[in-house]
């Protein structure tokens, strides 16, 4: 018997909701500031931190006045939510949801919604006591609809998501890779396979043309089409490795580190973090083993005979150098290729119980 697994759907809602839903995210605006005065008057003057009962309380009735078309229970989600991000971030005050759409610090369009609050029938849902159409690219009929919210992009776009849940299904992978990630190349695994990784770098003579034309719809829309391609790319990749390998190791690169370094604009198109979070779940939900290992000197070091020779890529020079030949066994490398078998070997080395020094 499959085990049933969780998964977030990102269904678009047609454009002609979109005045509704703004009118809703206004009022979502209003609770989640009301809580956030609320709970920062309390710690200031009583060194009381409210609940997210406690604000549920202080909110009672606030759906049934005129005008209001958010439910009692989007109210209550709000409540519950601003105390989980006020734990998250350890501060007694957040920052404020400013509605003005004409405001620089203007926050998009969000409105949670607890499990049941939304009902599918007819390539529609229900909430709140509206319908809402959407195009319904999942066939939300045969899941069962749980917890989720909408939210809106920077276009003035608006998706509803929700949390289903799915029978997971077991990789029939055999075999092992590993995976050095990096800039020229986002990813390169040992056995050959490269995803480039060059979305932004792509569009940015486009980019950059909109924006000394001062065209900001134009940017926005680039900057969408952007993170579209990088996160549907970054799906498909990780979904080919779980199918066909049941063991995946990453090296234990610090995107945090490259960033403070020339090749920053190239760290954050490549998009390490996003990778290794998507390979993480699917792998737990598949069955895959998956494994962060440290990938020191694993470009220097030569796969064929192990050790570290003098021909061997070293220091900011050495990144120009593609390919290489090794001078103790004259074995020829892909520099990122060669990493990779490197970054495999320590994953089984650190299966097989073996310290890595």
């Amino acid at each position: 018997m499959s085990t049933l697994v969780t998964r977030t759907l990102k269904i678009r809602v047609k454009d002609k909701h979109a005045v509704l839903l703004q009118r809703m995210a206004t009022q979502v605006n209003q609770v989640w500031n009301f809580c956030n005065e609320t709970s920062s008057r309390s710690i200031r003057e009583r060194s009381t931190w409210l609940s997210g009962f406690d604000l549920q309380k202080y909110t009672k009735g606030f759906s049934k006045c005129d005008g209001v078309v958010i439910g009692s229970t989007t109210v209550q989600q709000v409540c519950e939510e601003y105390v989980t991000r006020r734990k998250q971030f350890k501060k007694a005050k957040l920052r404020w949801r400013v509605s003005n759409p004409q405001s620089s610090r203007r926050s998009l369009g969000w409105i949670p919604f607890k499990s049941g609050a939304v009902i599918y029938s007819n390539g529609q849902i229900q909430f709140a006591g509206h319908r809402l159409s959407l195009w319904d690219s999942y066939g939300l009929s045969n899941y069962k609809l749980r917890a989720g919210n909408f939210n809106q992009d920077s276009r003035g776009r608006w998706y509803l998501n929700v949390v289903v849940q799915i029978p997971s299904v077991a990789s029939a992978g055999t075999r092992s890779v590993g995976m050095d990630l990096g800039v020229k190349t986002a990813v390169t695994t040992s056995d050959g396979q490269k995803l480039a990784g060059h979305w932004y770098r792509d569009q940015e003579e486009a980019l950059a043309r909109a924006q000394r034309a001062k065209k900001k719809d134009r940017v926005r829309t680039i900057h969408a089409k952007i993170a579209n391609q990088r996160k549907d790319a970054l799906h498909k990749f990780s979904h080919a490795m779980v199918s066909q390998y049941g063991a995946i190791f990453v090296g234990n690169i610090s995107s945090q580190w490259m960033l403070k370094t020339s090749s920053a604009k190239g760290t954050l198109d490549a998009s390490w973090g996003r990778l290794k979070i998507m390979l993480e779940y699917k792998s737990q939900q598949a069955g895959v083993i998956f494994e962060v290992v440290n990938e020191a000197y694993t470009t220097q070091t030569c796969s064929c005979c192990g050790n570290i020779p003098s021909s061997s890529p070293k220091g900011r020079a050495g990144l120009r150098v593609r390919e290489w030949t090794c001078s103790d066994c004259g074995a020829h490398h892909d520099r990122d290729v060669n990493a990779a078998v490197n970054i495999l070997a320590a994953g089984h080395r650190r299966l097989a119980g073996i310290p890595v020094l």
